[in-house]
């Protein structure tokens, strides 16, 4: 495209505008999301040539990677639907929990979730997170999604045993403990966050159904609160919470072993699929 245009660099100038790194094109803002939508634009102009030139392929023919493989910060949200908090018996909270995993949970759309061999208790937890695309701090609410870059699907697998042995933090942060994916859908092609499906199947069996509107804090509060207290960048992933269904307040309670298939779907994003394996 840009050497149909004359550009004397075209390879260099494109590497520029929409750089391969997640986090650089999220650095690019308004001008590199624009360079990527007018390249979709002419690969479908093109039609055939675009994959006999290799612009575009289908999409079986690739692996695809978890969209923010390495965040900048994960910010994971814990007791934020309403259903949730009320199936664990907790109070409708004041102001958000939050807690972080680090990227080394991050896995990709189709690969494997090990099983921990130290553990007997590995849950599911079906999440819609959105992605930061623009540098801010003390962001008034009304003003937060220009602030979001858009949005995608995280299973906050969590082993429970380990969970409960006092704080969270090490039953949040086995490997593979969040994975991720399978698209970065940009805030324009889902205008409204808050009234998505969200629904896990375990081996083919709904385990989880709800809908973003039931969220306890929205987007825009959790923008707003979160850049209160630290800069928020491109790059930034925050997982909004969990419905109820987890599998450690069912009656039996039900938790993941290897084989298992676990899928999460949320509307307008897509499915996140993953097997369970042996460690």
């Amino acid at each position: 495209m840009l050497r149909e245009r004359g550009e004397t660099l075209p390879e260099q100038m494109a590497a520029a505008v929409v750089p391969a790194d997640i986090i650089g094109f999220l650095d690019g803002g308004e001008r590199a999301i624009g360079a990527a939508k007018e390249a979709i634009a002419y690969a479908g102009k093109i039609g055939s040539r675009a994959a006999e030139e290799s612009i575009a392929y289908p999409e079986k023919t690739v692996k695809l990677l978890a969209p923010i493989p390495r965040p900048r910060k994960l910010l994971m949200v814990g007791l934020n639907y309403r259903d949730h908090a009320q199936e664990s018996g907790n109070p409708l909270p004041e102001y958000p929990t939050f807690f972080m995993k680090g990227a080394v949970c991050v896995t990709n759309p189709g690969d494997p979730i090990e099983y921990p061999r130290v553990s007997k208790q590995l849950d599911y937890e079906a999440e819609m997170a959105f992605v930061i695309g623009k540098r801010g701090r003390h962001i008034p609410k009304e003003k937060a999604l220009e602030y979001v870059a858009g949005y995608t699907i995280v299973n906050d697998v969590s082993v429970r045993d380990y969970q409960h042995r006092g704080q969270w933090t090490m039953g949040k942060n086995f490997e593979n403990a969040a994975p991720m994916g399978p698209y970065l859908v940009l805030k324009d092609e889902i205008p409204d966050p808050h009234v998505l499906d969200v629904s896990c199947f375990l081996n083919g069996e709904r385990v989880q159904h709800s809908n973003t509107k039931q969220l306890i804090f929205d987007v825009n509060y959790l923008v707003n609160y979160i850049s209160e207290c630290v800069t928020i960048e491109p790059g930034d992933v925050v997982s909004t919470g969990t419905p109820s269904g987890v599998g450690l307040f069912r009656t039996p309670q039900l938790f993941m072993k290897p084989g298992d298939v676990v899928r999460i779907e949320v509307g307008k994003i897509g499915v996140l699929e993953n097997r369970i394996v042996g460690e």
